[in-house]
């Protein structure tokens, strides 16, 4: 039931949209992390210097082992740099630190969206277990004969759909993230010239698209369970 005709017609368009994304988020990094910036200053270095003039006090600094595992932390107020990109001085490694600052930014300003996502979050936990769960049993207890049943996989549609939103809230938390991260670097003239500005252009949105693939992605999944447990109800009616 879970791997039948229907399920990969919705669901290979996403995972052919998440590959040609992976693939251009990897080019576009390995690219831009071989220029290095004029200014010559490392990933950590910039860190510094962006933490200080936007007021970050108290923000710490940490290593993070693999590639492209960089992300801010709210609850240990830590912005975690890989090797690469603390070490590096590329133009990849600038606009990958500057947007993790984008995310402390919006953290000390209480930033609406980032609220709004990170109060999903033990929703989103809970019902991407628990929905595909009721899902299940429901149609089970549906094809049982039991009338009950479609409507605990209703309920376990609506759990999963926590998914989809979350992915959603995600959109302009990472993009508000990214406008911030080229003010930054262009007011500090950690980057220069019109070279490097495209190279964080390319950076950054290749890493929005991931973003958006993963929209797509939690949209079909959702498409594919609604289609599911409606045409279920409709042949029990």
């Amino acid at each position: 039931m879970w791997l039948s005709i229907d399920y990969l017609i919705y669901m290979i368009p996403a995972f052919i949209l998440m590959a040609l994304t992976s693939w251009y988020v990897k080019s576009a990094y390995s690219r831009w992390m071989r220029v290095p910036a004029r200014s010559r200053v490392t990933g950590y270095q910039a860190a510094q210097r962006l933490i200080a003039r936007a007021g970050l006090y108290g923000l710490q600094i940490e290593g993070v082992r693999g590639n492209l595992t960089d992300h801010y932390d709210p609850r240990s107020k830590t912005l975690a740099l890989s090797r690469g990109v603390a070490e590096g001085t590329s133009v990849a490694a600038l606009a990958v630190a500057a947007h993790e600052l984008g995310h402390a930014m919006q953290d000390q300003e209480e930033y609406l969206p980032l609220r709004f996502r990170s109060a999903l979050v033990p929703m989103v936990n809970l019902g991407s277990n628990l929905g595909w769960i009721l899902i299940m049993i429901g149609l089970f207890l549906a094809y049982s004969g039991m009338e009950f049943g479609i409507n605990v996989a209703w309920l376990g549609v609506v759990a999963f759909a926590g998914g989809a939103v979350f992915a959603l809230a995600t959109l302009p938390v990472e993009l508000d993230a990214s406008r911030r991260a080229r003010q930054l670097l262009a007011d500090t003239g950690l980057i220069q010239g019109e070279d490097e500005q495209r190279g964080v252009n390319t950076v950054l949105n290749a890493a929005a698209l991931t973003y958006v693939a993963a929209l797509v992605t939690a949209i079909l999944q959702l498409l594919y369970y609604v289609g599911l447990v409606g045409g279920v109800g409709r042949r029990r009616d």
